[in-house]
């Protein structure tokens, strides 16, 4: 079962993960509004765009946590970085996108 995450710790993660980067910034303004990119992957890092609505999804919010575990606010690739396999990224957004 997820455990639900404060109402702000997702926009606090995602504004803090870009800022003071130009190279962050310049990752951030090739998303179509309503989505964010993030970059999954143990090793090599792979970018997947989703959509915001993610973030308030039980499921989404459990990766939302390994990130802050791991991470904090301080991401490596200037976005949002998960660390999880590819393969459970994908099989999350799968079951998200219904």
């Amino acid at each position: 079962m997820a455990v639900g995450l404060p109402g702000n710790l997702a926009k606090k993660i995602l504004r803090r993960s870009g800022s003071g980067s130009n190279r962050a910034t310049s990752r951030f303004t090739n998303v179509p509004k309503g989505f964010l990119a993030v970059y999954v992957g143990e090793n090599q890092k792979k970018r997947f765009i989703v959509p915001v609505a993610y973030l308030s999804q039980p499921s989404f919010q459990d990766l939302l946590s390994m990130a802050e575990e791991e991470f904090g606010f301080d991401h490596p690739m200037g976005g949002l970085t998960i660390p999880c396999s590819e393969e459970r990224f994908s099989y999350v957004i799968s079951i998200l996108s219904g």
